[in-house]
């Protein structure tokens, strides 16, 4: 019951704000429980929700501000240059309807806080002794990306699993051409979301080493075509987790993280630090 009221607020709340594809996710999903999932660790914290911030963020009832972990949500602000992202309303809409004015348990995230001191965790609201998991509520419903940081190989597996089918299904965010994912071999389309979160998918031409860093190519021209980049350092967790780094070339592979590029018109990149930003199964 809990989870059929949430979810009934949340399609009243996304269809207040004109987001129909999201209603539409609500409501597929609300056919059945999500079972229980492997993310967040011990609880760090219990209260009630005072207010909710934004798509990933809100204030308990102590005053304290709260991060959602692995997730990455729409600004509701404009970035410096450009108009404001679409679906940050719809995402805090959703927020709002699943934990606001509720009992949440915060569970333990890689990340403790955030630079500006705001707790970073799992968040999971109480209603008549169910636990909704709200990351992977967004997430299912196309409201949320993954992040370029999850807290275990077993969540990232989880939220993945959630993102690909609200992914394929066109839910939310994936209804809107701006977020689809963009195509490794044309770098300039990559090169032109300088400063954005985005997934990016393409065939690996070659994996190279130089110094400490490892060089995931999608080109010949390293000066133009889109590049992942590993630390070495980093590459041990990367085979902890089932991916060797080095065997990518000629795999087709997905990766999600910020776009950069050290120069102003120079090839674009993704600084890869976790596994979870390189996929490889279930990619077509």
């Amino acid at each position: 019951m809990a989870m059929r009221r949430w979810r009934d607020r949340a399609f009243a709340a996304a269809f207040a704000a004109g987001f129909a594809t999201a209603c539409g996710g609500f409501s597929a999903a609300a056919q059945e429980q999500p079972p229980a999932v492997p993310c967040g660790g011990d609880t760090i914290a219990r209260g009630a929700v005072s207010h909710v911030i934004d798509g990933r963020t809100f204030a308990l009832d102590d005053g304290r501000e709260v991060r959602l972990a692995a997730v990455e949500v729409p600004p509701l602000a404009p970035l410096p240059d450009r108009a404001a992202a679409p679906g940050g309303a719809d995402a805090k809409a959703a927020l709002d309807a699943l934990v606001g004015g509720d009992a949440i348990v915060l569970r333990r995230a890689e990340f403790a806080s955030d630079r500006y001191g705001r707790l970073v965790a799992y968040a999971y609201a109480v209603r008549d002794g169910e636990e909704l998991f709200a990351q992977g509520e967004l997430i299912a419903s196309g409201l949320a990306r993954v992040g370029d940081r999850v807290g275990s190989h077993a969540c990232a597996t989880e939220l993945l699993g959630r993102e690909r089918a609200a992914r394929a299904a066109k839910l939310g965010l994936w209804a809107n051409s701006y977020y689809q994912v963009l195509d490794a071999e044309t770098p300039a389309d990559v090169l032109a979301q300088r400063g954005r979160f985005a997934l990016v998918e393409g065939r690996v031409v070659s994996v190279r080493e130089s110094g400490a860093t490892i060089y995931v190519n999608f080109g010949r021209r390293w000066s133009e075509d889109f590049a992942v980049t590993v630390l070495k350092r980093n590459e041990r967790n990367f085979a902890a987790a089932g991916l060797d780094v080095k065997g990518l070339a000629g795999r087709r592979v997905r990766v999600r993280g910020w776009i950069e590029t050290r120069v102003t018109g120079g090839s674009p990149w993704i600084a890869a630090e976790r596994p979870e930003q390189i996929e490889t199964a279930n990619v077509k």
